[in-house]
């Protein structure tokens, strides 16, 4: 059976979505139409969805093995055992209102917390964790609005007492990354997995034997192979800069820090208490 080990057990359409990037066209198809039509899904038969979305009935067995389930009865189950009912709250929402947008991102933002808390993996979480702490130096990256999660990364860690360096310019994180080893962790942040200097960073990070974390919205992207623990952000938006995206990415960045912190709680306070110190001469 051809199912993905990187994903899950989680609610039927966060995995759908969390997929949704590494899947053919054809199968893309597929995934949009069942999460837009959960309950015809339900109701039909594997060909009348093939038929529906002028694929083969491979094609959608193909996508549902993709996803994680064995089969389409699988999926078909896995839907019916989720709460419904949501969408109807804003489907009489007019569409002139001049709030529509801003409705859309709040929606669009729950939706991707939502899905990526759906998706997230306990025993991969932890691992991500036990890399974190056990690093004897760690090195962020990102670029672009994923760039902006590196440097929140990189706060966190140093709210924790951890050595850590996250430089903005991409080509220094490659340049650093080079200087990495074992013992060290590498830590990037790209949603599509496929910008190249992230990925540079992360072969560079292998290369010379440091541990490599990844936090992506592709569990199939180049990133994504070259990393030792994935952690998976979902969203699905259009746009070269998803927002939603960037606040899952953001969402999962401090769960790592609350997850620590609750790991080792004396330790992070009498950090906040030494950086506390340090700052209370700047206030007015």
């Amino acid at each position: 059976m051809n199912v993905d080990p990187r994903v899950p057990a989680s609610p039927a359409s966060s995995r759908l979505r969390s997929v949704l990037p590494k899947l053919s066209d054809s199968e893309r198809r597929v995934a949009l139409w069942v999460l837009d039509n959960v309950e015809a899904t339900i109701r039909n038969s594997m060909s009348a969805i093939a038929q529906a979305t002028d694929v083969s009935d491979t094609t959608v067995l193909r996508m549902c093995r993709t996803a994680g389930f064995e089969g389409f009865t699988d999926l078909k189950l896995a839907l019916a055992q989720e709460p419904r009912g949501g969408r109807a709250e804003t489907a009489n929402e007019p569409e002139t209102s001049d709030l529509l947008a801003a409705n859309r991102l709040f929606r669009a933002v729950a939706q991707a917390i939502s899905d990526t808390q759906g998706v997230l993996n306990e025993g991969t979480f932890a691992k991500a964790l036990d890399l974190i702490a056990g690093a004897r130096h760690i090195l962020v990256g990102g670029v672009g609005g994923s760039g902006i999660v590196a440097q929140a990364f990189y706060q966190r860690c140093i709210r924790l007492g951890l050595r850590c360096d996250a430089p903005v310019d991409s080509q220094l994180q490659i340049m650093h990354s080079a200087l990495t080893g074992a013992g060290d962790l590498v830590v990037v942040i790209s949603y599509s997995g496929i910008t190249s200097d992230p990925v540079l960073v992360l072969q560079e990070a292998r290369s010379r034997g440091a541990a490599t974390l990844c936090i992506t919205g592709n569990s199939a992207s180049p990133l994504a192979r070259l990393a030792d623990v994935v952690l998976v952000s979902v969203s699905h938006e259009q746009g070269s800069e998803p927002m939603a995206a960037q606040i899952a990415q953001m969402a999962l960045v401090d769960a790592l820090y609350s997850a620590l912190v609750a790991r080792n709680a004396e330790r992070a306070q009498l950090t906040e208490e030494r950086m506390v110190n340090a700052i209370l001469p700047k206030s007015i």
